[in-house]
């Protein structure tokens, strides 16, 4: 196992000399981010089973597994140690059970969508067969906020034209629900959003009644 192949597959999940996340995936969902993770690694890893030290790619298994789990707890918010205990699994393999990392998605009427991270045995396999594919460009979708503004139509009367956001610090300042609650706020608390993609007129209506109520 050539030492240089070792560290040019490490290196895309290390950053400051440790492994990083990767923001661009945190708009992924779950399963795409594990699923990212695991055919990287399970496409190295398969390709030197022939090798003899094969074990070698602990590290780079080490790695990719920490990114991916850091890249799960910044778009979640959390931890580590809490994406560790979400979606660590246990599969049967040749040599016994291994411990893996999964990432379901339930559907009505089917099976649920598995994606794995690991549970391959870093073990020579003198049957392996390798197959070289080209390795398909991975596409990160655009945040959701800038889709809705590409969309140049106001969230609240629905027209199309020139638009800007409205925010708020969070969604507990936004009134209660109620017949005094404002349309701008009851869209914003049902869709459970902190932003409201809004034309000229409807931003103005919006702040007129903040300063009215402000003066109350």
């Amino acid at each position: 196992m050539p030492l240089d192949v070792i560290t040019a597959k490490r290196a895309p999940y290390r950053r400051h000399g440790k492994p990083w996340h990767r923001t661009a995936m945190q708009n992924l969902d779950d399963y795409d981010i594990v699923r990212t993770f695991g055919a990287e690694y399970r496409g190295v890893v398969q390709y030197y089973l022939l090798a003899t030290d094969v074990w070698r790619f602990k590290s780079l298994r080490w790695d990719a597994q920490t990114s991916m789990l850091k890249t799960l707890a910044a778009k979640h918010q959390s931890s580590v140690v809490k994406m560790t205990a979400k979606h660590r699994a246990k599969i049967e393999t040749p040599y016994g059970l291994r411990t893996c990392f999964e990432a379901r998605v339930e559907r009505n009427g089917k099976q649920p969508l598995v994606a794995r991270f690991g549970g391959i045995p870093l073990k020579r396999n003198k049957k392996a067969v390798l197959t070289d594919h080209v390795p398909k460009r991975v596409t990160y979708p655009r945040r959701e906020l800038t889709t809705r503004l590409l969309r140049q139509r106001c969230e609240l009367c629905e027209q199309p034209g020139r638009v800007v956001v409205h925010q708020v610090r969070k969604l507990a300042n936004l009134d209660k629900p109620g017949t005094g609650q404002p349309v701008w706020a009851a869209v914003m608390a049902r869709r459970r959003r902190k932003t409201l993609v809004v034309c000229h007129p409807c931003h103005d209506t919006i702040h007129d009644r903040h300063t009215v109520a402000n003066t109350a």
